[in-house]
């Protein structure tokens, strides 16, 4: 019997329960359908209507008033500028070919003493080595002999001249004497001009007949290849070379496709690994006429003062032309995009109204290009965040 009792009290109030349940179900439904939730749906923040960053309206993109996007695009008008190029080549310091000579021998012979080192700095004049040579000595065989011959053939002349002035002589004998003098002397001369085309001179050296090898120029020894007691029988081959290094060159090596862009006249700048942070400007005063069969380039040399001894030949260094160009609209990197290989820039064509142009870019910069094609001056393009609306 308890256990009948407790049976229907568990059931009566399951009853219970689900009565209440349907009530309140009752009361949900009357409160929806009075509208209170809608009023509250309405004033979720989750319901508010969304702006899209950006509408396309054909070739246009428009930000619409309240895009996100605004504040982080930049728009700029574009204008003209001067656009100069720069023309970067290796460059080398080099000896002015008009200040360095090559010292040959003008005969063959033994170089017995060499007077200099390499290195050494030498005066115009100063001895540089003895060379024995025995057609140096021929050489001043035959002066002595012709000028002993123009003495003799002088003094036979005055001998027929005053014969023939206290009327002992015929004409021809003058006419005779005077044609042997001639001679004499044309041989005279003609010894004396080979003698010192040798390098020889009539003051110093007559009784051991050597051949003095004199500087040419005032200069440093920059080349030696002989030493003393070596048999010189080359006279193309040079004993030394000596440079005057108060002016050298740095020669630029100017690539084939660029030689139109260098001429005479121009302004350089030199940088040297030597000399880090300094730049030296100078004036284009030789161009090639032809180019190195094995570079393809074109040799073009600047001037430079050096008697500092700042400069000094194969140094390396770098040439750096400026270019003159026509004045060009220019873009900064940051506004330029690239679409399918092509080059385009986002132009405004009316408040926050955009469009996509192909441009044409001339010489680029490091922070931008100038363009040959495509914008105008005073033209308003996106130069900050245009990647944002690129697609």
């Amino acid at each position: 019997m308890i256990f009948g009792e407790r049976t229907r009290q568990q059931k009566w109030a399951a009853v219970q329960k689900g009565a209440l349940i349907i009530a309140l179900g009752t009361g949900v439904a009357q409160w929806v359908s009075s509208g209170n939730i809608t009023a509250r749906a309405a004033d979720s923040p989750s319901a508010e209507k969304t702006v899209p960053a950006f509408v396309r309206q054909g070739n246009l993109i428009v930000l619409p008033e309240h895009s996100p996007l605004r504040a982080r695009i930049v728009v700029q008008a574009v204008d003209a500028r001067d656009m100069p190029r720069t023309l970067a080549v290796p460059a080398s310091v080099e000896a002015d070919p008009a200040r360095t000579v090559n010292v040959l021998p003008p005969v063959t012979g033994r170089l017995l003493e060499l007077k200099v080192r390499l290195g050494d700095y030498v005066a115009k004049g100063q001895v540089l080595a003895l060379l024995s040579s025995g057609d140096f000595a021929q050489a001043y065989a035959d002066l002595d002999k012709s000028r002993d011959a123009l003495q003799l053939s002088k003094r036979a002349l005055d001998r027929v001249r005053g014969v023939f002035d206290a009327g002992g002589s015929a004409n021809k004998d003058v006419e005779q004497a005077e044609s042997n003098y001639a001679q004499a002397l044309d041989e005279y001369q003609r010894a004396e001009a080979r003698f010192k085309a040798l390098g020889g001179s009539a003051h110093g050296g007559d009784k051991a007949r050597l051949l003095t090898l004199s500087a040419p120029i005032s200069g440093y020894v920059t080349n030696l290849s002989a030493a003393p007691g070596a048999f010189v029988n080359d006279p193309t081959a040079s004993l030394m070379t000596i440079a005057n290094l108060d002016s050298v060159w740095f020669t630029a090596y100017v690539p084939e496709n660029s030689v139109a862009f260098v001429a005479r006249g121009q302004k350089a700048a030199l940088t040297l690994p030597a000399y880090p942070g300094e730049a030296f400007h100078g004036t284009v005063t030789f161009v090639s006429a032809v180019l190195d069969p094995d570079t393809r380039s074109e040799k073009v040399r600047i001037a430079f003062d050096n008697r500092n001894g700042k400069f000094k030949p194969n140094m390396f260094a770098n040439a750096i032309f400026t270019i003159p160009q026509a004045r060009r609209v220019y873009v900064p990197g940051s506004a330029l995009l690239m679409n399918n290989d092509s080059t385009t820039v986002l132009v405004e064509v009316s408040p926050w109204t955009f469009e996509r142009r192909k441009i044409e870019l001339g010489n680029e910069e490091a922070d931008g290009a100038a363009v040959r094609k495509g914008l105008s001056p005073g033209d308003r393009i996106i130069v900050t965040g245009g990647v944002l609306l690129n697609d």
